[in-house]
């Protein structure tokens, strides 16, 4: 199978990026809630492989908060956490899920498509919780359970991913492919497990990411996306703050 590399949906207009970019939404949305006094948790941060292989400038400098901040710790339970680029600090989470971070140190938690991977939804919970600041904002961004992209996932065995996903989205990369869980990605998920917290979390609108690199693809999904109820097709922002 011949596969078209090289269209982006944002290349044709200024700045590399479309008129939905999801990435620029939040990235702004989390931007407005730092300071250059703050210290930010980057949980699940991987590699940060959009800082070498994002082809937008203006979206990357969106997205990086390395050096708006007083520190951004990059933590992951991979080891590639570690040639982190994008970060002042790196951590690597324990095999039981613990983080290694001081309680109460934490202005603000980023996890960006982190939550569609938790297993331990509660001892998720309990370490965000440890480490955030009173007032602290737990920023994150992950697919809706019933996001057709995520029911595709759930039938395929998590073994096979980053095989599929060499089709449907060639320019992901093998290392950036993990096992998919889906239990806390609902809007009811999130107002249960953080209980008692004020929640800012709503449904974006996102637009296609899976399309064999294929610009006809693209442009039905786009038409797909518009006749389909938001749950099947949307990504949920989550912005919830300690009290």
């Amino acid at each position: 199978m011949v596969v078209d590399l090289a269209f982006d949906a944002g290349s044709t207009k200024i700045g590399g990026f479309t008129t939905q970019d999801g990435t620029i939404d939040f990235y702004l949305r989390v931007k407005s809630l730092i300071k250059h006094d703050s210290i930010v948790l980057d949980l699940g941060a991987g590699r940060a492989s959009w800082h070498e292989d994002d082809p937008s400038s203006t979206r990357k400098s969106i997205r990086l908060l390395k050096g708006h901040v007083k520190k951004l710790i990059a933590a992951d339970i991979d080891d590639i956490v570690l040639v982190n680029m994008a970060s002042d600090e790196q951590v690597l989470i324990r095999s039981d899920g613990k983080l290694n971070i001081p309680p109460n140190s934490i202005d603000v938690i980023v996890a960006d498509y982190v939550l569609e991977h938790i297993e331990d939804v509660e001892n998720f919970y309990k370490q965000v919780n440890q480490c955030l600041k009173k007032n602290g904002w737990f920023c994150a961004r992950t697919p809706h359970k019933f996001n057709y992209v995520a029911l595709f996932a759930s039938i395929i065995r998590n073994k096979f991913h980053s095989k599929v996903l060499k089709y449907v989205q060639p320019s992901r990369k093998v290392q950036d492919v993990f096992p998919t869980r889906y239990k806390l990605n609902t809007l009811k998920d999130v107002s249960s497990v953080f209980a008692g917290w004020e929640n800012k979390s709503f449904l974006y609108p996102s637009e296609p990411s899976y399309f064999f690199g294929k610009k006809p693809i693209y442009r039905l999904l786009l038409l797909i996306h518009y006749l389909l109820p938001l749950i099947f097709y949307g990504n949920i922002f989550v912005f919830v703050r300690k009290t």
